[in-house]
């Protein structure tokens, strides 16, 4: 029987921790992912994302997994830690997965997505969605935006391919400054070449992503996984036939959005309208 596992600190990448000990207890107790899958009806795919740290262990895993490993609570303990968050319960575990994704692919037919946010937009936006909200957590909501923004600062991973919408380029989110510069901060990060941009256009019509929003992560070594988000709700997809048709829909709008550099002409030709505004 495995020895009692150090329990983890959760502030140094504790989902690929604790991924990297559930493995450990499951081939030190013999069982294969599938065979350790089976007691908690869950797949053998299921198990090695766990431990690949693509997906959250819950609570309800963890007591289960203790038992038949015999890890004396470990897992139970530092779930507990790992569920505390700073992001929304219903983005938390996407959250995760995207910080350690090799390749994201992005549809956003509303708003800059939150990667490519600075801080001015990111600041209107939260205010505009919660009024009566303090300042000061509305600066705690921003800095946290812009600390996962940091994963940018990488010069090659994560790929970031974004599609936006022509409405995310119309719709004035704070001033017409904050709209110029949030626009202007996309096209310097694609001429960079850091990012991948192609803007939808109105003129596009009817696509198969009028719902909503899709995030699509790919990871090093565990299936791909597609995030679906709406009005203070998400869901995080990983069976291999509901990703693929989304796959296709990202692929489906990216044929029908412009070229890259058609659509850095019309993200600079829209923030320069921006910058031309008169302020009162």
């Amino acid at each position: 029987m495995p020895g009692r596992p150090k329990d983890l600190d959760p502030s140094a990448s504790p989902r690929a921790m604790i991924g990297a000990e559930l493995r450990h207890a499951r081939e030190n107790a013999g069982l294969s992912q599938a065979e350790l899958g089976e007691p908690l009806f869950v797949s053998g795919s299921f198990i090695g994302q766990l431990e690949a740290g693509t997906r959250r262990l819950h609570l309800e895993y963890a007591v289960q997994i203790d038992e038949i490993l015999g890890t004396n609570g470990f897992f139970a303990r530092n779930c507990k830690a790992l569920a505390k968050s700073k992001y929304p319960d219903h983005f938390a575990e996407a959250a995760e997965a995207e910080a350690i994704a090799t390749a994201i692919r992005e549809y956003a037919p509303l708003l800059i997505p939150g990667l490519l946010q600075t801080d001015g937009y990111a600041r209107a936006m939260f205010r505009g969605g919660r009024p009566t909200t303090t300042e000061d957590t509305i600066d705690d909501l921003v800095a946290t935006r812009l600390e996962r923004a940091r994963l940018l600062d990488d010069p090659t991973t994560p790929l970031l391919w974004a599609i936006l919408d022509e409405a995310v380029l119309r719709r004035k989110v704070g001033s017409a400054p904050v709209m110029a510069e949030a626009l202007r901060h996309i096209t310097g990060l694609a001429r960079r070449h850091r990012i991948i941009v192609q803007v939808l256009p109105f003129t596009a019509g009817a696509h198969m992503a009028m719902e909503g929003p899709l995030k699509l992560m790919t990871f090093e070594d565990a299936p791909p996984l597609a995030y679906l988000q709406g009005l203070g709700t998400g869901r995080l997809e990983d069976d291999p036939a509901s990703v693929a048709h989304h796959d296709l829909t990202f692929h489906l709008l990216g044929a029908s959005a412009l070229s890259a550099q058609e659509s850095l002409a019309l993200v600079d030709s829209v923030a320069e309208d921006y910058a031309h505004v008169e302020q009162p």
